[in-house]
């Protein structure tokens, strides 16, 4: 990413209010897939006056303005991350939610030699898994 979210929004003409400087720059900080919830709960810490209704509009105009992207790993919540982030997979813990990013250059021919297989040109593409930590006998 050679820009950041709030740089993004300005070129794209969104008028950046002071409270959706503060939600981008809490985005923009993120390592992990904040829900709205979370997203609140962290710009409300920066600026007492930001409402949960303003961080579910704002978050609702970025994605829009394809800023954001919307993520739904079947737990009810929309989470959300960068929509210009370098591509990558993610695996998905169900047992505590966490989400964990990965790359994989095996994964990544597979998908392309089965859409060539299939007569297509792979144009983009999103992977999720879903798992449970293995326990290890003792």
């Amino acid at each position: 990413m050679s820009d950041t979210i709030i740089s993004r929004c300005e070129a794209k003409g969104l008028r950046m209010t002071g409270q959706r400087r503060v939600i981008g720059k809490v985005l923009q900080d993120s390592n992990d897939h904040p829900d709205v919830e979370a997203l609140y709960a962290r710009a409300v810490a920066i600026d007492k006056g930001i409402s949960i209704a303003t961080v579910y509009r704002t978050v609702k105009l970025f994605e829009e303005a394809d800023i954001l992207e919307r993520l739904e790993f079947g737990d009810g919540r929309a989470r959300y991350e960068d929509a210009e982030r370098d591509h990558h997979d993610h695996l998905i813990d169900m047992n505590s939610g966490e989400v964990i990013e990965f790359v994989d250059p095996e994964i990544e021919a597979l998908q392309e030699k089965i859409a060539a297989k299939l007569g297509y040109e792979l144009r983009g593409h999103r992977l999720e898994l879903y798992g449970v930590p293995i326990r290890k006998p003792k």
